[in-house]
């Protein structure tokens, strides 16, 4: 594995391998020092150029707690906000000896163009709207997690999508501002299990009847056949509005409310990847509920990344590539 631009470049093999390795680097988190030599002696520097609060924490922490030393950089304070072109400040940066990069960018594509030019390892920490990646590896540890400790089996060395297969996976809201969703419905394809996607006509993407999903405007329909219902938030800073009359109206028809918490299936977990906007997509009630997963996803971010970064840098695999 060179590089991560898309959940797409990973096979079966690949996603099981970097979920697996996660279930290690999740248990340094517990101890009293958080430190790892993998990655010592390399240098990663994320750069992003949007805001971000878990991704970039995250990713920070991954790099550290595997002995790295961690740059960071944002689009404020760089060069980029001077003027200068996003393949300089790239080609700059490179020619300083980075082993990794770590970029987020409005452009949908920014990440791969990125790569064309560099020596160095590219991560998408999302481009635009069209991917992020290590969000889809973080949702499918925290399901993962979610459906052994439903129904514990036996790890083999062909059993990687055990857990998922046959199972409904809900992505409910903003689909077409979301670049969540479209790195989950290609992971979870990889990973064998069936996505339903939910959304108001004015939500959805162009081309979605190509995605291979089930695609419904009523959320009330599917809830009670899910494993999982994801919800995503309303993207108020991508939008100019028009897409839906109200907030309490997308909220009747689209949001996880009281009401509907209480009619999903029994043991369906909530994911949701943040931030949240409480009483719009998501109520308290379910945002807290006991099966939520929230939490256990913005855990899984660290040990996920730390994987990755891991796999790109650490392992023999990544090394000699």
């Amino acid at each position: 594995m060179r590089h991560l631009l898309s959940a797409a470049d990973l096979d079966l093999a690949e996603v099981t391998s970097i979920l697996d390795v996660a279930e290690d680097m999740h248990q340094v988190q517990s101890r009293p020092v958080k430190k790892l030599p993998a990655l010592r002696g390399r240098t990663i520097v994320n750069i992003f150029f949007e805001d971000s609060t878990r991704t970039r924490t995250s990713f920070e922490i991954a790099g550290k707690w595997l002995s790295a030393d961690t740059v960071n950089v944002s689009a404020k304070g760089s060069s980029v906000s001077k003027g200068e072109s996003l393949r300089d400040t790239m080609l700059t940066l490179d020619a300083m000896g980075v082993d990794c990069f770590v970029i987020r960018h409005s452009s949908s594509g920014a990440a791969a163009q990125v790569a064309s030019w560099v020596k160095a390892r590219v991560v998408n920490a999302g481009d635009g709207q069209h991917e992020h990646p290590t969000q889809a590896l973080l949702d499918a540890y925290s399901m993962r997690q979610h459906f052994r400790a439903q129904a514990p089996v036996t790890a083999g060395p062909e059993q990687g999508s055990t857990e998922f297969a046959g199972k409904r996976i809900a992505i409910v809201g903003d689909l077409l501002h979301s670049r969540v969703v479209r790195s989950n419905v290609l992971l979870q394809r990889t990973l064998g299990s069936e996505v339903v996607l939910v959304a108001p006509p004015t939500l959805l993407p162009t081309g979605i009847e190509t995605w291979g999903c089930e695609v419904t405007g009523d959320l009330d329909a599917v809830l009670p056949s899910c494993d999982i219902v994801m919800m995503l938030r309303v993207q108020r800073e991508r939008m100019a509005g028009g897409y839906f009359p109200t907030a309490r109206e997308y909220t009747e028809r689209f949001g996880l409310t009281e009401e509907r918490l209480a009619a999903m299936k029994p043991g369906a977990g909530i994911c949701h990847p943040g931030p949240m906007n409480r009483g719009v997509e998501i109520s308290s009630a379910a945002a807290d509920a006991a099966n939520s997963l929230v939490l256990d996803q913005v855990a899984a971010g660290v040990a996920v990344r730390m994987s990755v970064l891991y796999h790109l840098l650490g392992s023999d695999e990544g090394a000699d590539q």
